[in-house]
């Protein structure tokens, strides 16, 4: 199994509404593709910003690379994230998950 780790920020004041985007949007479309297992999404405030981590659980790579494409280190973004995150970071981490 493998861990797929993407973080991202926003401004305090669309916490909630990032929050609930991801619930109706992002999520959805993780489990919908062949291979997910499961995830963790987890919010917290830290220097005046929002931040969100997402783990997903995946059964292999090529799981990885249905959801995300062949470059799956890249991570993946939505239109509507314009409106929500103060940066887009470009990769993901991924790791071997053995216990």
């Amino acid at each position: 199994m493998i861990a797929r780790i993407w973080h991202g920020k926003t401004n305090i004041d669309k916490l909630d509404v990032y929050t609930d985007f991801l619930k109706k949007k992002a999520i959805p479309d993780y489990q919908k593709t062949a291979g997910f297992h499961s995830l963790s999404f987890l919010r917290q405030i830290k220097d005046g910003e929002a931040h969100f981590t997402l783990i997903t659980y995946w059964e292999d790579l090529e799981s990885i690379k249905k959801f995300a494409g062949q470059d799956f280190e890249k991570a993946k973004y939505y239109p509507e994230d314009n409106d929500f995150l103060l940066e887009f970071e470009e990769k993901v981490q991924h790791y071997d998950v053995f216990a």
